[in-house]
């Protein structure tokens, strides 16, 4: 005969100090990686901006001598 009226074991549900820590995590992980990529874009604007300066002072020739940039 099948037991129907079986106990099956309570399911494990995840209390609000687990919840909270999950969140905490979660921020902390994307907070980091945010800040490397944020890092990573600054150091590019940052050099593309002292290569211009560099290439309108004369100091560095032009890529393209046609795309010569003047004051």
């Amino acid at each position: 005969m099948i037991d129907l009226f079986k106990k099956t074991p309570p399911p494990n549900y995840v209390t609000r100090k687990q919840a909270q820590e999950m969140i905490d995590d979660a921020i902390r992980k994307h907070n980091r990686n945010a800040t490397i990529i944020s890092m990573c874009v600054g150091w590019v604007v940052l050099a593309l901006f002292a290569e211009g300066l560099l290439r309108l002072i004369g100091v560095i020739d032009p890529i393209f001598p046609w795309l010569k940039i003047t004051l």
